[in-house]
């Protein structure tokens, strides 16, 4: 989330926001506060100036002088840590964050554009950011609209499919491309949306297709004979014989 900063300002050496930023200290705010250094003659009488300077830039410090507080000149503080407002500065670009938000991560501090770039779900197809909605498969994150059959190209967000190598597909175009086919009606046989199937030998048939060639009625769950391509009931089976 991004961190706002709230600005304490120098007024004919009175300063101003002073009680803000006290409250903002004790409610344990997640914000960064810039403020002034104060003159000599009143170091110590506010809240902000109790506390030794010291640069959290370190040896990158832009001054040259992490201890440097020169009144008049403004410093930023961010939880326990304290920087030049030169050095409070993004650790990608390098740009200074000022008054604008930042988003911290462990230690580092990062403005909203370099973060976005670095740590945002990304499309696992086009590789763009994903700033909303977005659906996971195999547990990879992809746009809505770039989830698409491998085969047409339809989207496949909320809809049915299955995948074959690791690559998804509409129902259509999986049963066409890749599924057996029933015996009887020689539309594919998909399975998906658990669909049931009977095989026998190298045939297969959709359940509503597993009929006897003779009376038409259905033949899953009882026994059946061949007759050549047919497939008969036991009754007419033994009519046919006799």
């Amino acid at each position: 989330m991004a961190t706002s900063v709230l600005t304490s300002k120098m007024d004919n050496l009175r300063i101003v926001g002073d009680d803000r930023t006290r409250k903002a200290r004790e409610t344990g705010e997640d914000i960064a506060i810039l403020s002034t250094f104060l003159p000599p003659s009143l170091v110590g009488q506010t809240p902000s100036s109790q506390r030794p300077f010291e640069c959290a830039l370190g040896k990158e410090c832009r001054l040259g002088d992490v201890k440097l507080a020169k009144p008049g000149t403004k410093k930023m503080e961010y939880k326990t840590r304290q920087w030049h407002e030169q050095c409070f500065c993004c650790c990608v670009c390098k740009t200074a964050i000022g008054t604008k938000s930042f988003i911290p991560r462990e230690q580092e501090i990062y403005c909203a554009t370099c973060y976005e770039e670095k740590f945002a779900t990304r499309c696992v197809k086009c590789n763009k950011i994903i700033t909303s909605g977005g659906v996971t498969y195999k547990n990879e994150p992809w746009h809505r609209e770039c989830f698409t059959c491998t085969n047409c190209s339809t989207s496949l967000a909320g809809q049915r499919f299955t995948s074959r190598d690791e690559k998804p597909y509409c129902a259509e175009c999986f049963g066409e491309l890749f599924a057996k086919r029933c015996t009887a009606c020689c539309k594919p046989i998909t399975g998906i949306g658990g669909t049931r199937f009977i095989s026998f030998e190298d045939r297969h048939w959709h359940n509503d297709c597993f009929i006897c060639a003779s009376c038409r009625s259905s033949l899953v769950g009882r026994g059946f004979i061949t007759d050549a391509e047919d497939i008969l009931c036991t009754e007419c089976a033994k009519q046919k014989l006799m």
